[in-house]
């Protein structure tokens, strides 16, 4: 790992302009973020007796995407502890906080490699993800990341590219396929609406890669999008986005947006008193734990989610009772991700033949061969989870809805 404090400064010197972008959607609201930020803030480090596996991670504690880290943390610990009692595979645990900011996502790094990370939940948020997954490639580090959602955390494009990463994947849905997901889903349930209007932000990563790929899917399914309003980053106003829609006579609007501007974009169009039907993705994560929001603003909001909270299956009831119990909130998509993000990974080690005493590059090479032909049953699908060999997750979503100010399933 020489010369890994210049590489990094190089890296944060290219990325500081990078939008941060993260996967999420939720079934479920937030984390009490009150108590978990002050506690989780300066990061967070669980210890076992006995040989272990160092797994490293960074994410926002604090700040205002916090709500996504503290969830991917709470419920990495939880997988942990589970884990460890089992006793096939021990972890030890170390999380920093990024911040969701590539210079902190740099550092953060840094801290994980020299404390002896071997294997990694990568980053939460997409910008951070960009900034760090050099330095995963270079230093040979298996990453799974939870919630990193664009397609260049993972891999590079090969016509551009000599090194595609291939040691980097992910347990979320890649931003085209949430795209590409929502236009079938629409297509398919024509009852939500025929004429779509669309509102993005177009100068981040994560809407506009979802944006892009959900019009040409739409296109090939023959949906009509009647309007497309845009912003950019700090935009507070979206009274011209709302009555662009209402004039062209959108039913449905689509918003491959955070939940941050979409509370605000559903304030203007109560103002305007406009009722069409919204949908969003896994950005959408968060809304109804928005500070000073009110939550009927988004009832019969639906969103694409591989996690739901309300699913009958025993595994997610025992998964979303522990984490209510721990942390008194009801977990959302993020945290579903992180908990079978661990657990992918404690599987895929237990079915290799190296062990915590094994060097970094056979680790990683045992767990690249392994992700890349292994199955996984996990929370966040209802079916069998699969990867390829770009680090892709290949897994069926689930649509939910807010009724009464909660997440069930929409299906």
């Amino acid at each position: 790992m020489k010369n890994r404090f210049v590489r990094t400064g190089v890296a944060a010197a290219l990325c500081c302009a990078m939008m941060m972008t993260a996967c999420g959607s939720s079934a479920s609201s937030g984390s009490d973020t009150a108590s978990e930020s002050a506690q989780a803030s300066s990061g967070t480090t669980t210890t076992v007796s006995g040989e272990a596996y160092k797994l490293g991670g960074s994410g926002p504690l604090s700040g205002d995407a916090s709500v996504y880290g503290l969830a991917v943390k709470n419920a990495a610990e939880i997988a942990i502890d589970e884990i460890n009692k089992e006793g096939k595979v021990q972890f030890e645990f170390n999380f920093q906080d990024d911040q969701a900011d590539t210079e902190a996502a740099v550092n953060a790094y840094n801290q994980l490699a020299d404390w002896g990370m071997q294997i990694s939940l990568g980053t939460v948020t997409s910008g951070s993800g960009q900034s760090v997954s050099p330095n995963y490639k270079q230093d040979n580090i298996f990453a799974l990341t939870p919630s990193a959602s664009s397609p260049a955390v993972i891999y590079q494009d090969t016509e551009n590219e000599t090194n595609p990463y291939g040691n980097i994947f992910q347990m979320c849905f890649t931003d085209p396929n949430q795209g590409v997901a929502s236009a079938d889903y629409l297509a398919e349930h024509t009852d939500l609406g025929s004429k779509i209007g669309i509102i993005y932000r177009n100068d981040d990563n994560y809407s506009t890669g979802i944006y892009n790929n959900f019009t040409e899917e739409a296109k090939a399914k023959g949906l009509d999008i009647v309007s497309t309003g845009t912003f950019t980053k700090g935009a507070t106003d979206f009274s011209v986005q709302i009555k662009q829609a209402k004039d062209a006579g959108a039913d449905i609007i689509f918003l491959p947006i955070y939940y941050q501007p979409a509370s605000l974009i559903l304030q203007a169009a109560k103002t305007a008193g406009y009722d069409p039907t919204f949908f969003g993705c896994d950005g959408m994560d968060g809304i109804l734990t928005q500070d000073n929001f009110d939550t009927s603003l988004a009832e019969g909001l639906y969103m694409l989610t591989p996690f739901s909270a309300d699913a009958d299956d025993q595994k997610t009831q025992d998964f979303v009772k522990k984490y209510e119990d721990k942390y008194g909130s009801v977990p959302n998509q993020f945290a579903a991700d992180a908990y079978d993000a661990v657990y992918a990974i404690a599987q895929a080690l237990e079915n290799s033949d190296v062990t915590p005493e094994s060097s970094t590059d056979d680790i990683t090479a045992a767990l690249v061969k392994q992700f890349t032909s292994m199955t996984f049953q996990g929370i966040t699908a209802p079916g069998d989870i699969t990867w390829n060999e770009k680090g892709e997750v290949s897994k069926e979503p689930r649509a939910i809805v807010i009724k009464d100010g909660a997440y069930v399933s929409a299906d």
